[in-house]
């Protein structure tokens, strides 16, 4: 069934802070909502540059709902102390379309392999239990196109599937770009093309 598709998520409201000191080091970290690698490389510059003085910027972060698309980063700490600890606070909270990055300003003292991979954990929690978990769907634009004879039939599916109108152009010749959930798509969309000169066109997701 199509309607199984896995098109919702969890994910943060908006963004959140955190902190956590050990031996004089500190740790703050910012959790925010990303949809793009765009948006995570902007947030982490902006972070960079006010945090210029602290001597690691430390991030993971993970797109898209199959948990495929992510990176953690260690920003010159010892490998796997950092990166690798933030991204698994992100998978154990089961959250997508996140970044967390966790600025450290060294104290004078080494906390070592495990007080590191402790440190960036519980930093990383602080943040995440800040913020407000928000569950999402995947949702697709599409742009139908028909004729004006037929728009009774074309709202009839709108109203029914209670589709998100985005914009709409009425005239002889009529266009209407909807949203709906992924889990929708191929009922939806076969419910609009089997009506005369109705054509779908998938415009991007969301």
């Amino acid at each position: 069934m199509m309607d199984q598709i896995t098109d919702k998520y969890k994910t943060i409201a908006a963004p959140s802070e955190g902190i956590y000191k050990e031996k004089g080091s500190k740790f703050i970290t910012y959790a925010y909502p990303v949809y793009s690698e765009e948006d995570i490389k902007e947030h982490v510059s902006a972070l960079k540059d006010k945090y210029y003085d602290a001597r690691h910027h430390c991030f993971a972060w993970q797109l898209g709902v199959d948990g495929n698309r992510y990176r953690a980063n260690d920003d010159g700490e010892p490998s796997g102390t950092a990166g690798k600890p933030i991204h698994g606070q992100i998978k154990s909270h089961e959250l997508t379309n996140i970044l967390v990055v966790v600025v450290r300003y060294f104290g004078g003292t080494k906390l070592g392999v495990p007080g590191l991979i402790h440190a960036y954990k519980e930093a990383t929690i602080d943040a995440i239990n800040n913020a407000e978990i928000v569950e999402k769907t995947v949702n697709d634009i599409y742009q139908v196109n028909f004729d004006y004879l037929v728009m009774n039939d074309i709202m009839k599916i709108v109203k029914d599937e209670d589709l998100q109108l985005v914009d709409q152009q009425f005239d002889l010749s009529c266009t209407i770009e909807f949203s709906l959930r992924q889990s929708q798509v191929e009922r939806v969309v076969a419910r609009m093309e089997k009506i005369d000169s109705a054509k779908c066109e998938y415009l991007r997701t969301v």
